[in-house]
C-alpha cells in the first residue's frame, strides 16, 4: 500500500483502517508512508510500514522536506528509490496506491511501470476517495497531468470508497467508458468503533457524568483546523456557564505556537485539549455532538458511530470537503456552516440543536451503508481466483 502523506493524517488512517480490514492469515501488507506520525498507530501483526522520508505541501506546486535538510528534488529522489526498490524485494500481489494516481510528484510511476512489465501478475489498484474536487477543476487538473491515459494503462482497476447514489464521479469527471469498466464501487470505509452498548462505559472512563452533555472538537491533522478551534473556543468564553463538556483535539501538525494559544484558553475554560488522542473512535462514540472539518475519513467515523456532527468544511484549496458537507446534509445526516462564515453565535445554535434534537440524525445515520471492506475483500478474493 502506498500512501504519499503530504498533508494531514487522512491517508494513513484510511490505509491503516483497509489494511487491519483486508489482513487474512495468508495476507503480509506493507504500507509505504510519508507520515510523520506513523510510528504512532498500533500495527496488528502482519502489518509494517516503510517510512519514506517526509515532505510538506507549500503550495499546489511546491513540496519541500519535512526535516531533512536537502534539496526537494533529492528527497523525493530519494522517496522514488525507496519506493521502487520495496516494490521489487516485496514483489506484492497487489499494489495500492492511496489517492494519487501519480504519486508526489510522479514519484510512483517508475514503480507503476516496473510492475506492469517485470511483474504483470500484480494487481495494481487506485483507490479514491468518493469526491477528489469540484468537477471543474479536477477534470482541468487530470487533463493537465495526462491521469486519464495513466488510469487507462497503468492501473488493473479503480476503488472509489464511496457510493454512487451520493456522488457519481463517472459522470462529475468525464471518465470515459472504457475506463470507467474499471471501476468497483466500495461504498464508504467503516472504522472500528465500539459497539453502541459501550458508550455508557466509554463515557464513565471519560470523566462525563451522567446525563451530561459532551461535545467532541476534532481539526484531523491540525495542519488548517485553527479557525475551527478558536471560533469553538470564542462561543464557549461567551457562555458564563457552558451547558455542555468539552473536548479539543487540534490535530498533530498545528504549529506549536498555535496549540500553545489555544490551549492556554482551553484551560481558562476547564476544557481538555491535546494534540492527539489514539483512541478517536472511542472518543467520537462517547460524543453527544462532534464539530469537524469534515474530511473523508472523520467523516467515516462520525457516521459509523452515528453520532450527530456539526461540519465546518474548507473550500481552499479543494472544494471536496464543502461538497460532501452539502450532500450529507442534503440526506439529514448533519448541520454545517461554511468556513468563510462560520462565527460562535451561529455555531451555538447548531450544537445546541443537536444536543436536544438528535434522534433525525441519529435514525438517517444508523441507516448509512458502510459497505467497502466486504467489497474490497470480495475484490481480493476474485484476485486469487485469477492467479
Amino acid at each position: 500500500m502506498y500512501s504519499h502523506d503530504t498533508y494531514g493524517l487522512g491517508h494513513i488512517r484510511r490505509s491503516m483502517a483497509l489494511a487491519q480490514n483486508i489482513l487474512a492469515e495468508e495476507h503480509n501488507i506493507l504500507i509505504l508512508t510519508g507520515s510523520p506520525i506513523v510510528g504512532r498507530f498500533d500495527f496488528p501483526h502482519g502489518i509494517d510500514f516503510v517510512r519514506i522520508p517526509g515532505m510538506i505541501k507549500q503550495n499546489n506546486d511546491l513540496y519541500v522536506p519535512l526535516s531533512i535538510k536537502v534539496e526537494p528534488e533529492m528527497a523525493l529522489a530519494i522517496r522514488q528509490n525507496i519506493i521502487l526498490a520495496t516494490a521489487k524485494a516485496f514483489k506484492p500481489s497487489l499494489f495500492l496506491v492511496d489517492k494519487a494516481p501519480l504519486g508526489l510528484k510522479r514519484e510512483v510511476v517508475s514503480t507503476l511501470r516496473w510492475l506492469r512489465e517485470e511483474s504483470p501478475r500484480t494487481h495494481v489498484v487506485l483507490g479514491l476517495r468518493d469526491i477528489m474536487d469540484s468537477p471543474e477543476s479536477t477534470i482541468a487538473e487530470w487533463r493537465r497531468k495526462n491521469i486519464y491515459d495513466v488510469l487507462d494503462t497503468l492501473y488493473s482497476e479503480i476503488w472509489v470508497y464511496g457510493s454512487r447514489e451520493v456522488y457519481d464521479p463517472v459522470r462529475e469527471y468525464e471518465i470515459p467508458a472504457h475506463i470507467a469498466s474499471k471501476i468497483h464501487f466500495t461504498g464508504y470505509t467503516p472504522r472500528q468503533i465500539p459497539r453502541i452498548q459501550h458508550r455508557p462505559r466509554l463515557r464513565r472512563g471519560m470523566n462525563i457524568a451522567p446525563g451530561e452533555k459532551f461535545v467532541l472538537v476534532t481539526a484531523g491533522g491540525g495542519g488548517d483546523g485553527y479557525k475551527v478551534v478558536d471560533s469553538y473556543l470564542t462561543m464557549l468564553e461567551t457562555l458564563p456557564h457552558p451547558p455542555f463538556k468539552s473536548m479539543i483535539v487540534t490535530g498533530p501538525m498545528l504549529a506549536e505556537n498555535l496549540y500553545d494559544q489555544l490551549a492556554a484558553r482551553a484551560r481558562k475554560l476547564k476544557v481538555r485539549i491535546c494534540k492527539f488522542y489514539r483512541k478517536m473512535e472511542k472518543a467520537i462514540l462517547a460524543a453527544d455532538c462532534v464539530v469537524s472539518m469534515g474530511g473523508y475519513n472523520t467523516m467515516c467515523e462520525i457516521v459509523g458511530a452515528a453520532r450527530p456532527s456539526l461540519i465546518i468544511p474548507r473550500s481552499v484549496p479543494r472544494e471536496e470537503q464543502l461538497i460532501r458537507a452539502r450532500l450529507f446534509a442534503a440526506r439529514g445526516l448533519l448541520e454545517y456552516i461554511p468556513w468563510e462564515t462560520v462565527e460562535p453565535a451561529p455555531m451555538l445554535a447548531h450544537i445546541e440543536k443537536l444536543l436536544h434534537e438528535p434522534a433525525p440524525y441519529e435514525a438517517a445515520l444508523a441507516g448509512f451503508p458502510m459497505t467497502a471492506f466486504d467489497i474490497i475483500n470480495q475484490r481480493i478474493q476474485s484476485f486469487g481466483a485469477q492467479a
